[in-house]
């Protein structure tokens, strides 16, 4: 059994909060959930998340826009390289996140358990 955790983080790397999914499921569906009823100012992601409902919607909102395209998308998107380099900050929270062993291994196996895990540890980490 895999788990994906999709993860919504401040401008500091803070958790916001989080959605879990299936590790066979796409990126994407966990994405209308994690950002609903968030105000933000942009989205900082990866190439999973390059989808025309999600740039529309955040097109929506008035959100900066910065997402790594996939190559085979016909027209470009302008990405701010220098904003994208930010993205650091939920790479950095994911590897945090799994220097705890009960993250890591899934060792809580109940979808409750784990998420409170992942809260737990999560403010472990904010009160470094």
């Amino acid at each position: 059994m895999t788990t994906k955790i999709l993860a919504l983080t401040d401008a500091l790397g803070n958790l916001v909060r989080f959605e879990l999914l299936p590790g066979h499921r796409f990126d994407t569906v966990g994405v209308e959930p994690l950002i609903e009823g968030v105000d933000f100012g942009g989205l900082i992601a990866d190439k999973a998340f390059d989808s025309n409902w999600i740039v529309d919607d955040l097109n929506a909102r008035s959100a900066k826009i910065v997402i790594s395209q996939h190559p085979r998308r016909k027209a470009p998107l302008p990405l701010d390289r220098e904003l994208y380099k930010w993205r650091h900050l939920i790479e950095n929270f994911f590897c945090n996140l799994k220097e705890f062993k009960r993250i890591a291994m899934r060792a809580d196996k109940p979808d409750q358990s784990f998420s409170a895990m992942i809260y737990l540890v999560a403010t472990v980490i904010n009160s470094r």
